[in-house]
């Protein structure tokens, strides 16, 4: 990541009023270097550029950016969670049901939430969560080869 994307990141956690820490930088570079990454994923790619840190720093550094509105975890069934920092608009996700990725798609009606429900039970609706499965493009061409 250039200097202008680690700076970027430092606004970011300035903004949400955290402190900017070489920790938290690495783990918004790594889901930058891997959008939709399992903590495991983004773990490795963190280990890579700082060296040595644990497990448990990773995951709580995840919780944090989550819970400060920084990062979106996403939990498709059956799939290990996933990160992305696309948190500001209302979109979707296209997960393979062969391998697992999972990229955004936008959403139809643009605006929260997406889908009007026919009885709201008095709740009052802010979010909808849709995923899409299918098979990506890859894994349909394997499919085909295999037949």
């Amino acid at each position: 990541m250039d200097e202008s994307g680690s700076s970027s990141h430092a606004i970011a956690l300035r903004k949400h009023r955290m402190q900017v820490t070489a920790q938290r930088l690495a783990v918004l570079r790594a889901i930058d270097r891997k959008p939709h990454g399992t903590a495991d994923e983004l773990e490795q790619l963190v280990r890579d550029e700082i060296g040595t840190i644990s497990r448990q720093s990773v995951y709580d550094t995840l919780t944090t950016l989550t819970d400060k509105g920084l990062l979106r975890r996403i939990q498709p069934a059956g799939s290990a969670t996933r990160y992305e920092q696309r948190v500001d608009d209302n979109h979707h996700h296209l997960v393979c049901r062969s391998c697992s990725t999972t990229v955004d798609v936008d959403c139809v009606k643009g605006a929260k939430p997406c889908l009007d429900v026919v009885d709201d039970q008095g709740f009052t609706i802010d979010e909808a969560e849709v995923i899409f499965w299918g098979l990506c493009p890859s894994c349909q061409e394997k499919t085909r080869l295999d037949e």
